[in-house]
Formats: C-alpha cells, structure tokens, sequence
C-alpha cells in the first residue's frame, strides 16, 4: 500500500492536481477583486441611476431585504458572488477551449504525413506499374536497416 502511495505521489498527478489548485485560487481572487473592484460599482452606478439614489452603498442596499431589525438578507452579496462564479466558469471555459485547440493541433501535425511517406507511396506505386512487389513497412525497415549496416561496415573495413 505504501508503494501504491509512493507512485501515485511521485507519479505527477498530484503535483498536477496542486499547482492546479494553487493557480486556481490566485485566478479566483483576481476575478474577485474584478468583480468587486468594476463590476459591482458599475451594476451600483446603473441601479442608482434607475433609483435615483447618488450613494452607491444605498443604491446597492435597496436589493437587500430586512423583514426585522437586526436581521438583514444581502441579496447585493449574493449577486456579486454570483457574477464572480459565472465571470471565473467562463474565463476558465475560453481557457480550457483554447488549450483543447492547441492539443488538437499538435496531435494533427504529429499526426501529418512526412515526405517519407509520400515517398514510399510513389515508390509502392511505382512497383506496382512494373509488376514488382509492394514492400511492406517491416520489410522496409529491416532493408534500412541492413542497408545502415552494410554502410557502417564497408566503412569500418576501408579504415
């Protein structure tokens, strides 16, 4: 069991998971103080500007609710929280697309044929015009490699 631990620590994935959650929590109070510091004066500016309130804490405070004295429901907090939520979802959203995209375009450059390829092609066709064999690529291969061999060995024989 501990060796089980041992590699699963070791293994990168926990690491991943905690400079993850480490990066996370910094983007967080960022898109926080955004919220706090634009968004929510802004959405004060635009209530007070409906209400026709100057004070931007009383413009804010009339989405508060207080059925008894002493007890007060912040429905202002509640908004802002949320817009932080859904400003962090999206950001994170256009953040993971965009790494997706980059992925994808890695794998389809790996993934793209080489001029080696195209070049056994034409030779596959080639031999096919002449009545010849088509080489498979495990026959091609161990042709290079003796072909290789061959080459290291008259060279080592001319020294």
């Amino acid at each position: 069991m501990f060796s089980e631990f041992k590699e699963f620590i070791i293994g990168g994935d926990v690491l991943d998971l905690a400079v993850g959650v480490v990066i996370g929590s910094a983007f967080t109070a960022i898109v926080t103080q955004v919220v706090e510091g634009l968004i929510t004066p802004l959405v004060g500016w635009f209530v007070a500007a409906i209400t026709g309130t100057r004070d931007l804490e009383s413009s804010l405070s009339i989405l508060d609710w207080s059925p008894t004295p002493g007890v007060t429901f912040q429905f202002g907090e509640i908004v802002s929280a949320m817009i932080t939520f859904i400003l962090t979802g999206f950001i994170l959203f256009i953040i993971v697309k965009a790494a997706n995209k980059a992925k994808r375009t890695q794998e389809e450059e790996a993934a793209a044929p080489v001029a080696e390829d195209y070049l056994a092609e034409i030779r596959d066709l080639l031999r096919q015009e002449q009545g010849l064999p088509v080489e498979t690529n495990e026959e091609t291969q161990s042709e290079e490699t003796n072909e290789s061999e061959e080459q290291t060995d008259s060279k080592n024989t001319q020294t």
